[in-house]
């Protein structure tokens, strides 16, 4: 058998607590509070005092610093600056020991709150958590940590779920609240309801009502900066994104779609948009509408209109989604011809169509339809116009006829009345059916026949609802247009002498070139002329 001699250890690893050096351990603290309420406020304040009096009254310890984080959470240490700055520290050896409240304070994720402590441990620095009177350099401290941070780990979980829960039972009772700093229009009242703010609420208005007019989301930021118009933010320059938000968020007709996100992880904090994963909830006449409803649908259907056309949204050109070749049915678009576009000598812009080419390229024939200038379309845009406006009373009482005809929603109306009533008594005869069911013994085969036919019945009157809506959005929006329509031609004189841009985004839906160079124009009433 191999004969083994013992080493005795000439130094004995001890921990600061029991440490006997003959020079000063160099300490810092780390404070932090997870919100920004002033109760929080004196709870960071007194964590910070304590710490710097504490420290200082110890002789064995030379005080350094309090590291700080105020208002932010401890799931991750993503964003929490003052706790990167004491690692960053701590790393240099700028100190022996930090002091902590607790492990909960430190770091309510596991694997940050062990990561952490690991790479301070092997400089040598050692983490003392008071409350648990946990040294991280004790050969039982990983372990008790490990314990810990998984035990404040699942306390974060458990409180987001409270939380997630109490969100959605609010929502569930129609309760709302609004990111006040960032939405315009709106501030919070004294009865904690959103109350409108009437300069503001201006600003929205003029925005649908621009968009009415025909402008673009893009036309409608410029419009907006040009005018000193601040954004949602507080900021000068709009983007176009902004603008197509303000115009389909419902809130602003006096209705709120609640959870439109949603946290996918708690330690994260990810928010995701909400396509279907979790349950939403729809609170009519939740606030006050700065917007009118009837023209908040007719918003909306005006922006199906201008995508199924394939109209640019973003696009500041008067022209975007306009003009249209009558072979192929492509938009025209503006191209620059020159052999340097620097140079403005041989610069020209023109308008084509996009699809020109890419027909000959599938081994088709180019489109013959020309290519248009934009003093072209300018100087037939006057003259369709003038000839529209020879007969302005006929076509202004042919506007309030279609309006009245056409555009009425009053029968569309009363069957969505009907429809609905019907949907309450079916649901109400499921309910009681199931509730007999569930109360005496039946035959299933009878009464999954009955529910089943309950079912179909409210899939049916939901179906056909939908579609009314649709029906009436689209009549509403196409009323709003001629209401627009008629508003301006009945303040322009019977012709038109200079080109307006704001008249041409007004009355004019699209323009069709033919292959032979002629332009039909189809103005916003549903007239036609060839120019």
């Amino acid at each position: 058998m191999a004969n083994v001699r013992v080493i005795p250890a000439t130094e004995q690893i001890v921990s600061a607590q029991a440490a006997n050096t003959t020079s000063n351990r160099r300490v810092a603290a780390y404070a932090r509070v997870s919100t920004d309420s002033e109760e929080q406020m004196t709870s960071y304040e007194a964590q910070v005092d304590y710490y710097t009096k504490f420290i200082k009254s110890r002789s064995d310890w030379e005080f350094v610093t309090v590291y700080t984080d105020e208002g932010i959470s401890a799931v991750n240490t993503k964003k929490r600056e003052g706790f990167k700055q004491m690692v960053a520290d701590g790393l240099e050896g700028k100190f022996d020991l930090l002091v902590t409240k607790s492990v909960s304070r430190f770091a309510r994720n596991t694997v940050d709150s062990l990561t952490t402590v690991r790479k301070l441990k092997e400089k040598g620095i050692e983490v003392w958590f008071e409350k648990e009177n946990i040294y991280t350099l004790d050969s039982k401290g990983e372990l008790l940590i490990t314990i810990m941070s998984s035990l404040a780990q699942e306390e974060s979980r458990s409180i987001s779920e409270n939380v997630t829960w109490g969100q959605r039972k609010r929502m569930a009772d129609g309760k709302i609240s609004l990111p006040y700093k960032q939405f315009l229009g709106y501030r919070k009242g004294e009865d904690g309801l959103p109350e409108i703010v009437p300069e503001e609420a201006e600003i929205i208005r003029l925005i649908f009502r621009l968009f009415m007019e025909g402008k673009t989301y893009s036309a409608i930021a410029k419009h907006l900066v040009k005018n000193g118009i601040p954004t949602p933010a507080g900021k000068e320059n709009w983007q176009a994104c902004v603008v197509q938000s303000i115009l389909s968020n419902e809130k602003y007709k006096g209705d709120a779609l609640l959870q439109k996100t949603y946290c996918v992880n708690f330690l994260t904090k990810k928010m995701v948009k909400n396509t279907g994963q979790v349950q939403q909830y729809y609170v009519e006449d939740s606030h006050p509408a700065i917007v009118d409803p009837d023209e908040w649908d007719a918003v909306q259907a005006e922006m199906e209109r201008r995508k199924k056309r394939g109209s640019i949204g973003r696009c500041g050109s008067p022209f975007a989604g306009k003009i249209v070749c009558g072979e192929c049915g492509g938009f025209y678009g503006k191209k620059v011809w020159g052999s340097y576009k620097s140079d403005k000598t041989y610069r020209k812009e023109i308008y084509q169509c996009n699809e020109k080419y890419k027909h000959k390229e599938k081994g088709g024939r180019p489109c013959g339809t020309p290519i248009v200038t934009e003093d072209e379309v300018k100087e037939r845009f006057l003259s369709a116009f003038n000839k529209l406006m020879e007969n302005r009373d006929g076509l202004v009482s042919d506007c309030r006829m279609a309006q009245s005809t056409l555009c009425d929603t009053t029968a569309i109306d009363a069957e969505l009345d009907e429809l609905r009533r019907e949907i309450e008594i079916i649901a109400e005869l499921s309910r009681k059916a199931i509730y007999e069911n569930a109360r005496t013994a039946q035959n299933q085969m009878n009464f999954n026949e009955r529910n089943n036919g309950y079912l179909d019945r409210h899939r049916q009157a939901t179906v056909r609802v939908d579609e009314l809506e649709a029906v009436k959005r689209e009549r509403i929006a196409k009323s709003k247009t001629l209401d627009v329509f008629i508003r301006d031609i009945e303040k322009r004189p019977f012709a038109l002498a200079e080109w307006d841009e704001a008249l041409w985004l007004t009355v004019i839906d699209q323009v069709t070139v033919s292959t032979d160079g002629t332009m039909t124009f189809q103005f916003r009433n549903g007239s036609e002329i060839i120019a």
